[in-house]
């Protein structure tokens, strides 16, 4: 682990066929990427850090519309004219950008990006509404080089993330009522069997719970980092 310059978050590196990923843990469910001289920022959120002194974005990645996720000002603040924006299908028409439905594909600033689907299947609002419905918001599958980050959003362990392969990394949120429990993260960490396994935005939750469910499951390295 290292930090950024002096304002002390927590990063580490991932070494890829085509240099060093360095994976910057801004907070809840925040990240920045630094790879191949170019910056990535993920649903950069104000209240965690001062934006005007992080690195501009050469890309923004925003996985749906929920105000901790998707903060204009915090983007104003890393956007520059070159900046690519790409965002679910919740943020069409309250930012300006690329629009990725689930299931699509592309190539942004040589990076392979996936919209995967992030939705709620159990936990719902008084309502009968899930939380996050299907096909509002994206997790995204990442490629550097050779090494595949999985960066889920919003979501519960669905079927189309347990049926994932070859993650190098991953990203998974572990706050209730909104997201999943440690059991969850754990059932779909031994779908998919992601390398390593961040938990992240993961709110009051003791992280300390998924390590214990996963401890005697070889293969994956559960990291915990600050990513409350």
């Amino acid at each position: 682990m290292s930090t950024l310059g002096q304002l002390n978050f927590e990063s580490d590196v991932l070494p890829t066929s085509a240099g060093n990923l360095t994976m910057t843990f801004i907070g809840h469910g925040t990240l920045m990427f630094g790879f191949d001289g170019k910056t990535i920022h993920v649903d950069p959120y104000g209240k965690l850090a001062d934006y005007a002194a992080l690195p501009k974005a050469d890309a923004i990645l925003i996985t749906h519309d929920h105000a901790d996720h998707l903060d204009p000002a915090a983007i104003a603040a890393i956007r520059t004219p070159g900046t690519v924006v790409v965002m679910a299908r919740s943020c069409a028409g309250k930012l300006d950008g690329l629009v990725m439905t689930n299931g699509e594909s592309r190539t942004v600033l040589g990076i392979r990006v996936e919209a995967v689907p992030a939705y709620n299947i159990v936990n719902k609002r008084g309502t009968g509404q899930p939380f996050h419905p299907r096909g509002a918001g994206n997790g995204y599958l990442l490629c550097f080089g050779d090494k595949r980050v999985y960066v889920a959003g919003d979501t519960e362990n669905t079927p189309e993330m347990q049926a994932l392969r070859c993650v190098d990394a991953a990203f998974l949120p572990m706050n209730l009522p909104y997201t999943m429990t440690p059991e969850m993260v754990a059932a779909a960490s031994k779908a998919f069997r992601p390398k390593i396994l961040y938990p992240y935005h993961y709110g009051d939750t003791d992280p300390a719970r998924l390590t214990a469910l996963l401890k005697d499951l070889f293969g994956i390295e559960v990291r915990i980092r600050r990513l409350r």
